[in-house]
């Protein structure tokens, strides 16, 4: 079986009111298609199409750059922004041509949604080729499913379609199971129903959501698996992304208090997802820790401290530190009020008393 994915990234997300692209705001050190990327590790994607827009450039840049190298990237652009539909069949251009698996999958999923975990996706796969679907969707309940597609089901449970909220009914807005964006497809079913799709909708658009109604009509299984929805939403503004910056905090810091790191406030303490942390290492109220920066075992790391791309050897104590690309050697003590200047280095065993600054040529 092999798998392949369609990340839709090329939105120009007006409402983020930036210059940045939308899918290059970081959350928790790591911009968030990137995230989206690293939700795939699982399926190990025989190659992973992100579609760009809006700062394509910009985007492809840093995706190459940045990108796990299991994720075998690829990029397309979608110069005209005509809707999911048109943008999924501009990804299906990357993925080859007919020489593939005939048990073939390809999961589609938006850039915006940082906060997607491994084991949903696996989940969602495995559901699919468990139940031989032409196509899964991961869908969530929502108290308030104001702006999503609304997941309409046949009396026995199978999914019929999925309508845009500008285009349902009075009744069909009533229905708080909604469509995430997210999709496991049979690849042989996709293309076909990608180049039967209309733009006879609100928007005038191609909707990817009106494939699952073209499969189901012709007599094909559509599956679903429920996801949380803090798991599935999508970052469209400043709030939302302030909002997914907690969550993901939480997860971070809760991963490492489970794994033998002390943390006073858990709530005034701000890790990276890209920081490695050592065991017995205890990190107090008002450290930031960004980059790939790298604690090792035995050290105490704050108060009010921020290191950003720095190695703290081991037992080291750092106090009131602001340190950028820099070394701290075992046992070291730094601080209070100390400065790291980039490609500064601190001794092992040294201490260096108050307000010390350091610099390259130290």
């Amino acid at each position: 079986m092999t798998v392949s994915a369609i990340v839709l990234a090329a939105g120009a997300g007006t409402r983020m009111r930036s210059e940045r692209p939308k899918p290059l705001h970081r959350i928790c050190g790591r911009p968030m298609v990137l995230h989206v990327i690293h939700a795939l590790e699982r399926l190990h994607p025989a190659r992973t199409v992100v579609v760009v827009g809006h700062g394509a450039e910009q985007v492809t840049k840093k995706v190459h750059e940045t990108a796990p190298g299991w994720s075998n990237v690829a990029f397309v652009e979608q110069v005209d922004q005509n809707g999911t539909g048109d943008a999924t069949a501009i990804g299906m251009t990357a993925l080859g041509g007919d020489d593939y698996d005939d048990d073939a999958i390809v999961v589609v999923l938006p850039g915006d949604t940082p906060l997607l975990r491994p084991t949903t996706l696996d989940e969602l796969v495995a559901t699919h080729v468990a139940n031989a679907n032409a196509a899964t969707l991961l869908t969530s309940v929502m108290d308030d499913p104001t702006g999503y597609g609304r997941i309409v089901r046949a009396s026995d449970g199978r999914v019929l379609r999925i309508v845009e909220q500008r285009d349902a009914a009075p009744d069909e807005l009533d229905i708080r199971e909604v469509c995430t964006s997210i999709y496991a497809f049979r690849r042989d079913l996709l293309g076909p129903a990608l180049r039967n799709l209309t733009t006879d909708n609100a928007q005038g658009e191609f909707y990817l959501t009106d494939v699952i109604e073209g499969l189901a009509a012709m007599g094909h299984r559509v599956g679903a698996v429920e996801a949380l929805p803090a798991e599935t939403h999508g970052v469209n503004d400043r709030w939302q992304l302030a909002l997914a910056e907690r969550e993901l905090r939480n997860r971070t810091n809760r991963h490492w208090l489970l794994n033998g790191v002390t943390m006073l406030d858990p709530r005034q303490t701000f890790i990276d997802v890209t920081v490695r942390l050592g065991r017995d290492v205890t990190i107090y109220p008002g450290t930031m820790l960004h980059g790939d920066t790298v604690i090792a075992d035995g050290c105490d790391i704050g108060p009010h401290t921020q290191l950003e791309d720095c190695v703290v050897g081991a037992g080291a104590l750092v106090r009131q530190t602001v340190g950028v690309d820099a070394e701290i050697g075992e046992g070291a003590q730094v601080g209070p009020f100390a400065h790291l200047a980039p490609g500064s280095a601190v001794l092992s065993n040294v201490t260096t008393g108050a307000f010390y600054t350091a610099s390259v040529d130290d």
